[in-house]
Formats: structure tokens, sequence, C-alpha cells
């Protein structure tokens, strides 16, 4: 069960030094640039509180735990996802423009993305999302348990694809380098005689393994999803 926050009214609001008042937000966007700058080993209330300018037990004065301010952290990338979202009544369309817009906003806080990616949080961000996706696989016309099972296969994907693809962006730029050069060096000089299925296909790796296979991934689900609905629809029309 998701840990419920202090309400606003109960909790005295703490100020920096300098007097500006702190909130939540104030303190999640001090971590996000925290995790820019110095990975997820770098996030410490201590540090948290010099960047804010106030004593480190002020963190705990918003969040329970370092670990709930995690939680808060997820929430805050799935909120600027569906910052100004809007349904366009194409839930094939819908899927695809949320599942993108989950995944770049991870990828653009990869630290952030990948302590978080595989959490359940809980919070009302999360929670709204989680209602777009099943609202617009009910509206389509979707069976709760089919909507359900496409729903679990969407989040997850989505998340996997976007921790995965953070911990390569999180990697230092030396080693991202010689990771995708290993497509066009070893790999495209292993013989056809050993490895012919390699050897077959290694201009087209070499073309496309530096780039995600998110999206493909996404566009081979919703037609999955999409030859499930036809079918189901044609269940109905045989009984």
């Amino acid at each position: 069960m998701a840990k419920q926050m202090i309400g606003e009214k109960p909790r005295r609001r703490r100020r920096t030094r300098a007097g500006t008042v702190l909130s939540e937000e104030m303190i999640v966007e001090a971590a996000l640039r925290m995790l820019h700058e110095h990975g997820r080993e770098g996030l410490s209330a201590r540090r948290l509180g010099a960047a804010l300018g106030a004593d480190p037990s002020t963190v705990y004065r918003y969040f329970r735990s370092m670990d709930d301010l995690t939680l808060a952290i997820g929430d805050a990338l799935i909120a600027r996802a569906l910052q100004d979202w809007q349904t366009t009544g194409d839930w094939y369309a819908d899927l695809r423009l949320l599942g993108l817009r989950i995944y770049h906003a991870y990828l653009a806080h990869p630290h952030a993305a990948v302590l978080t990616a595989s959490r359940v949080s809980g919070r009302p961000h999360e929670i709204a999302a989680d209602e777009i996706v099943l609202s617009l696989l009910l509206s389509a016309g979707f069976s709760y348990e089919t909507a359900a099972r496409i729903y679990h296969v969407f989040i997850d994907q989505c998340l996997a694809f976007a921790a995965l693809d953070a911990a390569f962006a999180a990697l230092p730029a030396q080693s991202r380098r010689a990771d995708e050069a290993m497509w066009r060096t070893t790999y495209a000089h292993l013989p056809p005689k050993t490895h012919p299925g390699i050897a077959a296909t290694a201009g087209f790796l070499a073309a496309r393994m530096a780039s995600s296979s998110y999206p493909d991934a996404l566009d081979m689900l919703l037609d999955n999803a999409a030859h499930q609905l036809q079918h189901q629809a044609l269940a109905k029309t045989n009984e």
C-alpha cells in the first residue's frame, strides 16, 4: 500500500536560509538536478540541504525517508510526460504517443530513470497515467481482462526500455562510444563461415543498434493489441 503523505495544513512549511518557502516540488527539482550532476550515489539529504540552503533534516519534514523522495521523483517524471496531455479519440495513436512521452520523460533524466523506473509510487501522476491507459483500452472495446493484460505489458515495456536506455545514457561518453563502435568493428568482421547470421545482417545491425528499439517494440505491441481487438469483435459476431 502506498504511503500517505503528510498534509500541507498540519505541517509547518520550512524556509531556506535565504527566506524562500520550501515545498515538495522544490525539493524534487533540486534532487533531479543533483542526480543529473552527481549521479545516484550523489543524492543525499546532506547534499540536498546544501543545495537548498537549508538544514539537511528539512528534507524529512516533507518526505518520510530518502526512499519516499525517490518515489516522488518518479512521479515527477510521469507528471512531465502528462503535461498538456489530451486524448484524440484514437486509442492506438493515443497509447503510442503516451508511451513515447513517458519514455522520453524518463530518458531526459537518465540517473533518475534508473533509480525510479522499477518503483511503484501510488502517487497522483502515476495513478493518472494508469487510468489514462486503462480507459483508452476499455473505451476501444477490450474486455476487462484483456485491457489489464495489455496495460501490464504496455507500462512494463515502456519503463523497461526507459531504464535500459537511461542506463546506457548514464555511462561515461567513452564507454558509450566504445559500445556503439563494437557493431562496426567486432561484429561487422565476424566470418560468414562461423557466424552466418551475424555476417548476413552486420550492416543492418551497425545501422540500428546505436538507437533505441522502443518505438518498434511499441508498434509491435499495439499492432498485436489491434489484432486481438479485431479477433474479439469477430468472435462476438459469430456467437
